[in-house]
């Protein structure tokens, strides 16, 4: 779980500059060969089209992007220009709560039993 401040140390960013790019390279080649594989196995023998290599299926992946979803910025949720709900929501807080909300998140992310009140 993803926690509010939390310190990260050397170890952790190692790791993940190693995991990344291996995890992108990974993606490419998986989503490249799931076209490939689709393509070279429904589309000849319904359109009479050619068989396609993996080469070729990464530039179709790449124009499909393109063409349908485009390069823009976005985190996946709806109206990403206006910001994230929760963001909205922050910032709509009152300063008492956000500190009270804040306050909870830490002392579930530091694993410290709750303070009594």
């Amino acid at each position: 779980m993803m926690c509010f401040k939390q310190k990260r140390g050397k170890a952790f960013w190692i790791k993940r500059a190693i995991f990344i790019p291996i995890a992108i390279v990974a993606g490419v080649f998986v989503f490249g060969s799931v076209v490939m594989l689709l393509w070279n196995g429904i589309l000849p023998a319904v359109l009479g089209v050619k068989v396609i290599t993996f080469w070729q299926a990464l530039g179709i992946l790449v124009l499909s992007k393109i063409l349908f979803g485009g390069f823009k910025g976005g985190h996946g949720y709806p109206n990403a220009h206006h910001g994230h709900p929760w963001m909205n929501k922050w910032k709509d807080m009152p300063t008492e709560e956000r500190e009270k909300m804040r306050s909870e998140w830490m002392q579930r992310c530091s694993h410290q039993p709750k303070q009594e009140e």
